[in-house]
């Protein structure tokens, strides 16, 4: 199945879901900080979105009040924009990469784990 493509306000309603499970519009709208909290109709509408794309799911009714979860992963997620990302690029990595560098958010230590996570895929690619 495709991911889904989600807005700004739909990865921060998405976290609240990651972090706290099954809940309820009001319970997602209280998440928010009190300072630019979205109206109770924004995450509603947003919710109803997240809902046809088949990113969140409707789990019960209580009483007037809709229960949804996360019907993605945080890591589909992930990935999903990561691919978006690279698509950009025409696919390639390293233009990602060499911001990453410059930037300084690229450590030693996340590119001892990526030469250790590419030796570990060569290995499991290897027909010996």
């Amino acid at each position: 199945m495709a991911h889904p493509k989600l807005a700004k306000l739909e990865l921060q309603i998405m976290e609240i879901f990651w972090n706290q499970g099954a809940c309820s519009v009001r319970e997602i709208q209280e998440a928010f900080p009190q300072r630019g909290r979205p109206a109770y109709t924004t995450v509603q509408t947003t919710v109803n979105r997240l809902e046809r794309k088949k990113a969140l799911r409707l789990t019960k009714r209580i009483g007037k009040a809709n229960v949804f979860e996360a019907a993605i992963s945080r890591h589909a997620a992930q990935r999903g924009l990561i691919d978006d990302l690279l698509a950009l690029f025409g696919g390639r990595a390293k233009p990602v990469m060499a911001h990453l560098i410059e930037s300084g958010k690229l450590t030693m230590e996340d590119v001892d784990e990526a030469r250790e996570d590419l030796r570990n895929l060569a290995l499991k690619d290897d027909p010996k």
